[in-house]
């Protein structure tokens, strides 16, 4: 099932929003007067916003409570963030290769743009991971070789032997497979994962990786 991003940032803002009304409704009965008399007269209510499509929730403190604070990590997180990293990082390999192999300079700025936005992204992911404490998480062994879109050794080699066009035309196609790859992986972590920080950072990914395998079939034909 695909999830566009805008949905997991209104995921995001809606647990903020009721998070919010959970602490002001505590407020209103620490200070008694007229919220007190209604919350005896009716029993204190929080309004959740619903999804895009869907109606307001009215719940109760408890249930609001719980509902806000509901972001814990599962597996599908732990594994997106793990793969991911992996995964980057033979992108950045990848474009490594192009400055002085590549004949493109399209094909260079794209090289730079991919490198410079999948740096940031390991690192983040790096650092939900510790901060989760996934370094220290037991995970099933995984063949990173075996992800979706992730180039062979064999196809790494021939593309470190290429030069000028045929780079080019071998690039772009092993990085439009790696995308897609990423794009699948993305699409996997907004459907099965619970944080909320995981679905924005595959959000991005799948925006910004769509886009880019536009502009490389483009500078195929």
């Amino acid at each position: 099932m695909l999830i566009p991003p805008q949905l997991a940032r209104g995921r995001a803002a809606a647990l903020g929003a009721l998070a919010a009304a959970v602490l002001a409704l505590g407020a209103c009965d620490a200070d008694g007067g007229d919220g007190e008399a209604r919350a005896a007269a009716t029993g204190p209510v929080v309004v959740a916003p619903g999804r895009p499509g869907e109606p307001a929730r009215t719940l109760s403190p408890g249930e609001a409570v719980k509902a806000a604070g509901n972001d814990s990590p599962n597996s599908a997180d732990f594994r997106y963030a793990r793969m991911m990293i992996e995964h980057h990082k033979q992108a950045v390999l990848l474009t490594s290769l192009v400055p002085e192999r590549a004949s493109s300079a399209s094909v260079k700025r794209l090289a730079e743009r991919i490198a410079a936005g999948q740096r940031p992204e390991i690192g983040a992911m790096e650092g939900w991971l510790t901060n989760h404490g996934g370094e220290g998480r037991e995970e099933e062994a995984h063949d990173h070789s075996a992800m979706a879109g992730m180039a062979t050794e064999a196809q790494v080699e021939e593309l470190r032997a290429a030069r000028g066009e045929e780079f080019d035309r071998l690039f772009l196609t092993l990085m439009i497979a790696h995308h897609q790859g990423a794009v699948t992986m993305a699409t996997e972590a907004l459907s099965d994962g619970n944080n909320v920080l995981i679905e924005e950072m595959a959000g991005d990914v799948l925006t910004q990786q769509t886009v880019e395998i536009d502009r490389m079939r483009a500078l195929l034909t």
